[in-house]
């Protein structure tokens, strides 16, 4: 009697029939692999072209014309590895739920011409390339409905693993939102939390600056490529962050800021996040869109109150009304972490203690910070005059102090200018910095 043998399946067949990628393909990855130069022994040379290569089949599986990021976790889940998703059918590639064309696209290796140039743009900038299943990548933003296949980031990378707390807001503030947002971003990093947001004017921005005055963390999440500075007035921030914090996107370098990508971007401010502050929004803002993503995300939702005739509070109030925290202090957003979180910021807090030799970190400005001298007495006033939450024109400051010259007043303001505690606006409007 005849031995039976097991037949293949038809699609083990297909598999076994297309070991490797198309030939133009192959040829494109071996002439950019064989650009690589390093200096060291064969050994460590052939594991940095393996690591190259690694990454080209991920950049080229981000690239995939028509191919999101859901459908992208999708194909990874069926196959595995982008390699054994290029090494598809595309009837294999359709069976797994994708369209016709895009399968089409894949099965070519089309991808591949697009992913060698911006792998060469990436090994040129000194940006990172972070695959979803890089350890470096932020464990929390991989568990989202459609995390990105792959994040490029620039700066120190390691802060993607530090407790983040995202601080978002409307992008045409009011005084007393810049101030709030600068003194909450800075004491919650004091508090050892890394300061996620957009650097979109407004509240991002001041977030950002917040923390970077007083020595913290920050990542800012952009909409465009990393390299690509939006909006432009905000490129020195972008070379402060770069330096001292970290740049992060999954747009590939180049791509510019379109307006359909911020929203996009919101899911990953939130996602990375352990929580979501709002400090000024319209009741449709992009912010109330980052709160709305948190909440699905099952994430804490904070925000700081505002005037009711504003229509820049009626995001956040609405917010309070259906249920987020209220904040006041930056004690107010430590509370309602979880204790595993606590003991993280307490762990770091410790830490950078014992690399400072310090026990205990700055302040801020105060009134000890004022001049001292015959100055003294008229910046006192003046700083009396001064309020946190609505900005006073010079003009106004000279009728209600009228006891003193217009050059004894503007000394003054620029001491107190100087000395942090007084803010000047467009249009010579000054606030007192909370």
């Amino acid at each position: 009697m005849p031995k039976l043998v097991a037949q293949p399946s038809s699609r083990d067949t297909r598999r076994r029939a297309r070991p490797f990628l198309p030939l133009r393909t192959r040829l494109r990855v071996f002439s950019l692999l064989a650009t690589i130069s390093v200096e060291s022994p064969s050994v460590t040379m052939l594991a940095v072209k393996a690591d190259h290569d690694e990454e080209l089949h991920w950049l080229a599986l981000r690239l995939a014309p028509g191919l999101g990021a859901r459908k992208a976790k999708q194909l990874l889940d069926e196959f595995g590895t982008p390699q054994a998703i290029f090494r598809a059918s595309r009837s294999e590639l359709e069976a797994a739920g994708i369209s016709g064309s895009v399968a089409q696209s894949i099965a070519s290796g089309c991808p591949f011409e697009e992913a060698a140039a911006q792998h060469q743009k990436v090994l040129d900038t000194g940006t990172h390339i972070l695959p979803i299943r890089d350890p470096r990548y932020p464990a929390s933003l991989r568990e989202i409905f459609d995390p990105p296949v792959v994040l490029y980031a620039r700066g120190r990378v390691e802060l993607l693993q530090s407790p983040m707390l995202a601080v978002v807001g409307t992008r045409r503030p009011t005084p007393y939102g810049m101030a709030v947002a600068e003194r909450l971003a800075s004491d919650l990093a004091r508090a050892s939390l890394t300061i996620v947001s957009g650097m979109a004017r407004g509240i991002d921005t001041a977030a950002h600056k917040g923390v970077l005055a007083i020595g913290g963390d920050t990542v800012a999440v952009f909409g465009c490529g990393v390299d690509v500075i939006y909006p432009a007035e905000n490129r020195r921030l972008a070379a402060q962050i770069a330096e001292k914090g970290l740049l992060v996107t999954e747009y590939p370098l180049g791509a510019p800021g379109h307006p359909q990508n911020f929203p996009v971007r919101n899911r990953i401010i939130a996602g990375m996040s352990i929580g979501v502050l709002v400090v000024e929004g319209a009741q449709y803002s992009g912010s109330a869109i980052t709160a709305k993503l948190a909440m699905e995300q099952g994430r804490e939702v904070f925000a700081v109150p505002g005037n009711v005739t504003s229509k820049m509070s009626w995001g956040p109030n609405l917010l309070i009304k259906q249920g987020a925290k209220l904040v006041q202090d930056w004690n107010d957003v430590v509370v309602e972490l979880p204790p595993e979180h606590r003991r993280r910021l307490a762990e770091r807090a410790q830490d950078r203690l014992a690399e400072a030799g310090s026990p205990a970190a700055s302040c801020g400005p105060d009134q000890a910070s004022l001049p001292m001298g015959p100055a003294s007495q008229v910046a006192r006033e003046v700083l009396g005059r001064l309020r946190v939450d609505c900005a006073t024109q010079l003009d106004d400051l000279l009728e209600k102090l009228a006891d003193y010259s217009s050059s004894e007043l503007i000394a003054a303001l620029f001491e107190l200018e100087m000395s942090g505690l007084v803010r000047q606006l467009p249009g010579k409007n000054f606030v007192k910095v909370w």
